[in-house]
């Protein structure tokens, strides 16, 4: 879940007198969660954006690294004697989470967690590792320790330590659930967020702003109080991903929190990835991956994956300064500024 960077997800046009939006919010998964809904709807929308958060708690139970209760975190302790049995949304949630594994040559990896133990940002108390410390969590790690059988829905893992974290695509998955209930419930028109870094619009705003969907802001990765720019969204979702604000220094060099799972280490090819993508979980977990492998590897990566844009953030020449590089459709997306 890329909860590193944020997007500035309220919408963000001006908006006109009389013209309002209703705004339902949820603390969940370690981040606030908002449903953002025209005002003029029947009040069986707000019932339905409230059934909507009530899911995201359900779901922060079975996903969540942090309770050691959650299905995810049972699968780890007993998924390594036995094959156990996963239920089924969740089960085609770590199938993609494996194809995209593979996809992404490995910097997408939902074992890294021992990862992110062994570097402290799993307590937030960053901490350079022993080098001994680091090779051990390295032998945990790879999402070809994990084995799952579709004809009996189960998964088996190859060793005891091997852990299952979705932080990367969970909070993405909660919004494309949510995103079911409101539309089962005939709301059409739509923007959820969740931690601001994750999210997905659907309709439009009936305000007469605009009539092109979701307005939404993306970040200045170093100056939160700036953005890159606008993008609107409609039926599909944006995640960003970055390590300005969830890092440490240690002997003088600055260590972020988005850690590449293939050397053990710290990402450090661009300073922010935002990707559009039909689903938020794809948007989410893309992000994190983008932010790993870098604009020469997204760029082929992206070949295969066309209907997917993306927006890396590099430092520039001059302090302070940055430098952006837009791939797949992104360049007819972003409003600069």
């Amino acid at each position: 879940m890329s909860e590193e960077t944020s997007a500035e997800t309220a919408p963000s046009e001006e908006v006109p007198a009389g013209a309002y939006l209703i705004q339902l919010a949820r603390q969940a998964m370690a981040c606030q969660f908002e449903v953002y809904l025209n005002a003029n709807g029947p009040g069986s929308e707000a019932e339905a954006a409230v059934a909507a958060l009530d899911l995201v708690n359900e779901l922060e139970q079975q996903l969540s690294a942090y309770r050691p209760d959650s299905e995810i975190c049972r699968l780890g302790a007993t998924a390594y004697l036995q094959p156990v049995v996963v239920e089924q949304r969740l089960f085609q949630l770590l199938e993609l989470s494996l194809q995209l594994h593979r996809d992404t040559h490995g910097a997408f990896d939902i074992t890294a967690g021992p990862l992110t133990k062994v570097w402290g940002f799993f307590d937030r108390e960053g901490k350079v590792p022993q080098e001994r410390d680091l090779v051990e969590a390295m032998n945990l790690v790879g999402s070809n320790q994990i084995e799952l059988d579709a004809d009996n829905r189960t998964l088996k893992l190859a060793r005891e330590g091997v852990e299952l974290n979705l932080g990367s695509i969970g909070k993405g998955y909660a919004l494309d659930r949510c995103q079911e209930v409101l539309l089962d419930a005939d709301v059409d028109d739509f923007l959820i967020h969740g931690g601001t870094s994750s999210v997905l619009a659907h309709g439009i705003r009936r305000d007469g702003v605009s009539r092109e969907g979701w307005e939404v802001g993306v970040p200045h990765p170093l100056r939160p109080d700036r953005r890159i720019g606008t993008v609107h969204l409609k039926n599909e979702s944006l995640g960003t991903s970055g390590a300005a604000f969830q890092a440490f220094f240690h002997q003088g060099k600055k260590y972020g929190h988005v850690l590449d799972p293939r050397s053990g280490r710290p990402a450090t090819k661009v300073l922010s990835a935002t990707v559009i993508a039909p689903t938020a979980a794809l948007a989410d977990a893309l992000a994190t991956a983008c932010y790993v492998m870098g604009p020469e590897e997204t760029e082929a990566f992206l070949e295969n994956y066309p209907e997917v844009s993306v927006l890396l953030v590099s430092e520039g020449q001059r302090r302070g300064s940055v430098e952006t590089i837009m791939l797949g459709e992104m360049s007819q997306r972003l409003s600069v500024g």
